[in-house]
Formats: structure tokens, sequence, C-alpha cells
């Protein structure tokens, strides 16, 4: 290439954005509702957990004849007065903690001239303010990570209650070491909240479904395409949603179609897909071989192998010369409604034991189906029916106008045999990728153009 460096660049611009900025298959936001969730769960999405972990250093000193040492300090019960959790553009998630309450316990020791006094000390410390702020990211795995942690921690005001022989000392003492506790906790709020963040909540995350099999044929993969955005009252996911044959993990499908946009912000959590999304899952099952199908004996209908046998045999079929190839089923999804078009073809083998089959025929069909899609748990799932059909030749008119008596029969046999496999494949599901212990519930499904 003799071009200059600069319309190189140029050249290759477009190529580098449309690259970095690939459509995703599937979309989640949660708004500012769903966070009102997390503020709910007792402070399982809260700091709160990572307070009862604190580890304070043994405080010991001396004044005049008093030797003192406290050790063994433990967190005996938190009390969140007001706590808050909000987003923070742009890629932020804020913990608020206000007028909290910290309870503690610690060993006690005094030595005064030849008075030694051993026991515990109960305290507690008030007007705690913590404000924490954590950074979101896409790791190389395509994981949500906290990637950055920051903090800020004080506490206004801390008193212990003294009891025994020696509690007139030990009240002497106190504002030594009451200060000294003081600052020390303040010292290992923080600390302790950055690795319950660091390390509790990213284990959450961790429970998120990134590269999965869904069944013994294919797999999805829900890595994020990019970091994610966040706006003061949502936070919006880009996952690829992308099926793949387990026999071809590696294989890619190109995106074209539309990107999901969610505009509403009324409802917790949203989740938005494209036909990319429906598109790979049947992509995946037609390069894995699940979409043909083979009936015989028992399993074909009475009435249509005997209209097969009494009325087509040796006659127009035995003018079949060749077929093209066939392509994966597609989808649509119009506010009308989603549906999938599939365009196959119906092989027709006479089957003797011992020697090979002999095919006599073979029909091309056209049928549309329509999917209701909804939510259960944590778990996509797809309910197919046929609504409509139609069976051709190729070849010739002449074969399409033979065939015609043939399509009441041949869509009973859909109905009643081919879209049972089908759904009962479908049944199951798929799990979209949110972390363990949340589920949907009240889920309302719409279309878009």
């Amino acid at each position: 290439c003799e071009m200059a460096a600069s319309s190189c660049l140029l050249f290759l611009l477009p190529w580098l954005v449309t690259a970095s900025h690939s459509p995703p298959g599937c979309k989640i936001r949660i708004t500012s509702k769903g966070l009102d969730l997390g503020k709910g769960l007792d402070g399982t999405l809260l700091p709160g957990p990572g307070l009862q972990n604190i580890t304070v250093s043994d405080l010991h000193g001396k004044e005049g004849q008093f030797h003192y040492n406290i050790s063994q300090v433990k967190v005996m019960d938190l009390q969140l007065a007001f706590s808050d959790l909000y987003f923070q553009p742009q890629q932020h998630l804020v913990f608020n903690i206000n007028n909290a309450s910290i309870s503690l316990r610690f060993r006690r020791q005094l030595l005064y001239w030849f008075f030694y006094d051993i026991g515990s000390i109960n305290a507690s410390a008030d007007g705690v303010h913590i404000h924490t702020v954590l950074q979101l990211a896409k790791d190389e795995a395509g994981r949500l990570k906290i990637s950055n942690i920051t903090c800020n921690a004080s506490i206004a005001r801390m008193h212990a209650g003294f009891s025994g022989t020696l509690r007139k000392v030990y009240e002497f003492l106190s504002t030594f070491i009451i200060t000294g506790m003081r600052f020390l906790l303040s010292q290992q709020i923080c600390p302790s909240l950055e690795h319950a963040s660091l390390v509790l909540l990213n284990s959450l995350l961790d429970t998120v479904p990134v590269r999965n099999y869904v069944d013994e044929h294919i797999g999805i993969d829900y890595s994020l395409l990019r970091d994610p955005v966040v706006s003061t009252d949502t936070l919006d996911l880009d996952f690829k949603g992308m099926f793949f044959p387990r026999a071809r993990e590696n294989q890619e499908l190109e995106n074209h179609a539309v990107e999901p946009v969610i505009k509403e912000t009324e409802r917790m959590v949203y989740v938005a897909f494209s036909e990319y999304f429906f598109d790979s899952a049947m992509h995946a099952y037609f390069q894995a071989g699940v979409l043909a199908i083979e009936l015989q004996g028992q399993k074909v209908p009475k009435d249509l192998d005997v209209l097969l046998r009494a009325t087509f045999f040796g006659t127009i079929f035995m003018l079949v010369r060749g077929v093209p190839g066939w392509a994966p089923p597609r989808c649509t999804i119009k506010p009308s409604g989603t549906s999938i078009s599939v365009s196959a073809f119906l092989n027709i083998s006479l089957v003797i034991p011992g020697r090979p089959a002999i095919q006599l025929s073979s029909m091309a069909m056209e049928t549309k189906l329509s999917a209701k899609v909804f939510l259960q748990g944590k778990a996509l799932r797809v309910q197919l029916d046929l609504r409509r059909f139609r069976i051709y030749s190729k070849q010739s008119a002449l074969e399409s106008l033979a065939l015609f008596s043939l399509q009441a029969p041949l869509k009973t046999l859909l109905q009643l045999t081919i879209m049972p496999i089908i759904n009962e494949r479908t049944k199951k599901g798929v799990q979209i990728p949110l972390p363990e212990g949340m589920d949907f519930t009240k889920e309302v499904v719409t279309n878009h153009a």
C-alpha cells in the first residue's frame, strides 16, 4: 500500500469505530428503583457485612504509674440508621452511610503499682459516616467487575462503659483510651469495606454467567462488549448475547441486527433482546444438526403414510432431480409480535430393512411460527406455534399443484409431531445474566420495531 499515512488512517477509522461499537444482542438496564431493592436486602448489597470483620490493632500506653492495654476488639452490632445507594456518572456506584453506630467489645488490662486488673469493656461509636465510591468496569473475560474503590470514613463520637473495682481509674484514663480507639477504628473502616467490595461483591458478580452451556448442543456468550454506561438514574450493560454450537465454540456470527434500545425507567430492571439473539440460537442449533429430524415407522401419522403411498409414489416424486441447500431459520420482531420464518426440505425415503434408504422425493417447505417470549425466574423461554405452512416443488408448477393436497396432512404432521419436539427443547430456556439470588417477578413482555 503506497497510500499516505493520513489516508490510511482515514480509511481504517470507520472500521475501527464499527468494531468498537458492535451492537449487543442483549441489553440490561438496572434503574434507581432496582437499587432500592439492594437497600432493602438487610445490608446484603451494602457495605455492612464488611464492617463486621473490622480488625483493630491493640492499644497500649502509659500515664504516670498507670499501664494499660486494650486488645481483642470485636464488632458486636452494626446499626445503619440511614444508608443510600445511587448511581454516579460515568461508571460509578455510590454507597453512602450516615449516622450509623457500631457496638464494640474489647479486652482490658490495667497495671497500677501493685494492682492488676483484667476484663472486658463495652463501647460504641456513634455518628459514623462512610462515603464509598465503586468504579464498575468490564474485565478481560467480559465480566462486570468492581475495578476500583475510594472510601472516606469518620466517627463523630465514641464512649465506653467501665465497671469493676478500678472503674474510677478507667474513667480517668477514658480520654486517652477513647481517643485512641476512635482513631484506630476510623482507620480500619475503609480497608474493611474495600475488602468487602472488591472480594465479596466481585464474588457475587462472578456468579453471573459469561460463557456457559445451554444444553448438550449449544452454549451462549454473555460477555460484556464494553464498560457499563451509568447515568444518574440507570446502569446500562451491553452483552454480546450470541449462541454458539459446542462443536465449534470459537465460531462467530456477525451481528447485522438493530441494536435494542431501552428508554423507560419506571421498572427495576429492563432486559432487551435483538433479532440477533434468537437468530444466533437457531443458527447454532442448525450448525449442530439438531434441526434435522427423522421420522420412521410408527412415528409417521397413519393418514399421511397412506396418502403418500397411494397417491404420489412413482409419479410426481420421480421427477425430482436436485435440491438446493437450506438455511437456518430467521427471526423477525415487530410491534405486532415475534415470528420465525423457516425454509426447509422434506425428504421422503423408502427404507427396506438391510438395504440403503432410497430417496423418493424432496419437497420445499416454508413455514411461519409465532413465538411467545416470557421470563420465569431468571430464565428466558420461548413457546412456538405454527401459523402458516406451504409446500411446493422448485422443479415445476405441475409438481407444486400435485403437492397441494399434501399441505393439510403435512401441517398436521408438524403440529402433532415436530412442534412438541421443538417446544420441549425451548421449554428449559436460557439463563439471563443476573447474579445468584436474583429472579424476575411480575414481568411484562413487549415487542418493538
